[in-house]
């Protein structure tokens, strides 16, 4: 296994451990400037994470650090892309719909990803020059990374029925556009069913074959897409812009992504 997504595994593991003390615990939190909440947990598995890809010697990304001016990210071949804590809505709301998110991005791509859902410990990892994604259900906070290797499946693609689809909604922004979108699909296939999930457990739906479609028309960031992106990319799943009608990019000056549509 490439040595940077071992560091990005274990990375994300132990920050999902320090995010559960956290859950299971009286928190509280704050609103940031854009009113998006933040709890102590962002920071914790924020700081975990800054210190095992530190070591990789690869700048990083993150939600919860200072952001770089672009005058300095333009010149990196690599980054990390991190969100320490995404879906902090979901975390506050105790639904267990959140995640750790770890991307390696090589020239404005995902190379490598990481997401890993505490709650439950499921564990997603991609390698995609390897073309191969894996999960497995990790049953303990010391599982050795060799019992990952060896216990994780491969995920394969699945194609579902043409007659029937399944949609993932966000469990936390729906809108408008989106709805619009499902009645077009409404009209094209004979059952629509829609599914909704926070965080980037919309795209792990689509990647497990649970869905087949996943719309995006509201804001998202860079560090909520890019560790699903890679896994998608991975496993033969698609993250297409609506601007560009290509696969979302990375790095960007403005961080914020474009509309898009994830589908299998």
């Amino acid at each position: 296994m490439n040595q940077d997504l071992k560091i990005a595994i274990q990375a994300a593991i132990d920050a999902g451990t320090e995010i559960m003390k956290v859950y299971n615990s009286d928190f509280s939190y704050e609103l940031k400037s854009d009113t998006s909440p933040l709890t102590i947990a962002d920071k914790n598995a924020n700081d975990i994470i800054n210190k095992y890809l530190i070591q990789t010697g690869i700048p990083i990304i993150s939600e919860e650090n200072a952001q770089i001016d672009f005058e300095e990210r333009k010149n990196w071949n690599r980054c990390w892309i991190v969100d320490p804590l995404d879906g902090t809505k979901e975390f506050i709301k105790r639904n267990g719909e959140f995640t750790v998110n770890i991307a390696l991005i090589e020239n404005g791509i995902p190379m490598l990803g990481v997401v890993y859902v505490p709650d439950s410990g499921k564990l997603f990892f991609a390698d995609v020059l390897k073309k191969e994604a894996h999960s497995l259900n990790v049953t303990s906070n010391d599982i050795l990374l060799e019992e990952i290797l060896s216990t994780s499946k491969k995920i394969i693609f699945k194609k579902n029925k043409e007659t029937f689809i399944r949609v993932v909604g966000s469990r936390s922004h729906m809108n408008k556009e989106t709805l619009d979108f499902m009645n077009v699909l409404k009209e094209k296939y004979n059952e629509v069913e829609v599914i909704s999930k926070g965080s980037s457990l919309k795209f792990c739906l689509v990647i497990e074959g649970l869905a087949d479609i996943y719309p995006r028309f509201a804001p998202t960031m860079e560090w909520d897409t890019a560790a699903a992106h890679a896994i998608c990319s991975a496993s033969g799943v698609s993250v297409i812009s609506n601007e560009t009608n290509k696969e979302l990019n990375y790095n960007k000056e403005n961080l914020l992504n474009p509309w898009f549509i994830c589908k299998r």
